[in-house]
């Protein structure tokens, strides 16, 4: 059999009708035998609920506070060796009728063997996340905020930390939220006085420093390259500034057009009126000259 690679026509135009996820690849054999791989967009659904090779997209940002998280939390339980960070890997839990996910981080302890995984099965390693972490964007942040919640809650992980990048005023930032299980569900974990939450599996406190996320030590000392974190922050909202700029502009000379094209519809009219009353007129002065010729008097 042969094989070909093809984009889905709707692939293309997926962000016409809706935001744009990501894609991922579906293998059809057609009537000649030929075995078709289609590029295929992203659902909402899909983003919850992931395949093994699908590619979701994220914005700049999201990957930079990600990798941040990633470099700490390993820095942090390097000392032992049954502990893995995972990070965008796909995790299939041994709670019925609980499909899968793929969270941005997780820290997992009393792993046997590290393995290359895509999918992380908890019946299969005998251990379960004790630290989940995501990081929102704004098409899917509903799914980090609500469902999520329940979900994780419902396959026993220990803490839910959510990094939620908001805006106010104009200006990015960020705002953590954070849940540890209990013999009766899920309750909020409460930050300290200065608003930072305690990550107790990777002993880190997580906190905001000047619009975004930054992790210390029991001590209290900044861990991690968190000024290139700070940086990216500054290039995402001088980026979002420009783009707005843009738009701005783009909407002055949409309606700048529609102005002009309702000016020129006015002219249209008007022209057809005066062409509309000068042929009656053209009319009437026929007609008179016509009676006229024929010795009848015109009429007034």
């Amino acid at each position: 059999m042969s094989a070909a690679l093809t984009d889905q026509e709707n692939s293309a135009s997926a962000t016409e009708t809706g935001p744009f996820y990501g894609w991922r690849f579906i293998r059809r054999e057609l009537p000649d035998g030929m075995i078709e791989w289609a590029q295929v967009p992203l659902t909402y659904e899909d983003v919850l609920h992931p395949e093994e090779g699908d590619q979701v997209t994220h914005s700049s940002l999201h990957q930079r506070r990600w990798h941040y998280l990633r470099e700490v939390f390993e820095r942090q339980v390097a000392d032992d060796p049954t502990a893995v960070v995972l990070d965008d890997v796909r995790i299939e839990w041994d709670v019925p009728d609980l499909k899968p996910h793929g969270p941005d981080l997780m820290v997992i302890f009393g792993v046997k063997e590290r393995k290359n995984w895509s999918t992380f099965r908890v019946a299969e390693e005998g251990v379960r996340p004790a630290l989940i972490v995501e990081i929102t964007s704004p098409e899917t942040r509903g799914h980090d905020v609500m469902t999520k919640v329940d979900h994780y809650e419902m396959a026993g992980v220990p803490l839910y930390v959510i990094v939620d990048g908001i805006e106010r005023r104009g200006q990015l930032g960020v705002r953590l939220i954070g849940y540890t299980l209990t013999p009766e569900g899920y309750r909020m974990l409460a930050p300290d006085d200065q608003g930072r939450l305690w990550l107790a599996p990777v002993r880190v406190w997580l906190g905001v420093r000047n619009g975004d996320i930054i992790c210390y030590d029991e001590a209290g000392n900044p861990l991690g390259d968190h000024l290139a974190l700070a940086q990216a922050l500054q290039e995402e909202e001088r980026a979002r500034r420009a783009a707005e700029a843009r738009a701005a502009e783009e909407e002055r000379a949409r309606r700048a057009a529609e102005a002009r094209a309702a000016e020129e519809e006015r002219a249209r009219r008007a022209a057809e009126a005066r062409a509309v009353e000068a042929e009656s007129r053209i009319r009437q002065l026929e007609a008179a000259l016509r009676r006229m010729q024929q010795g009848e008097e015109p009429s007034s």
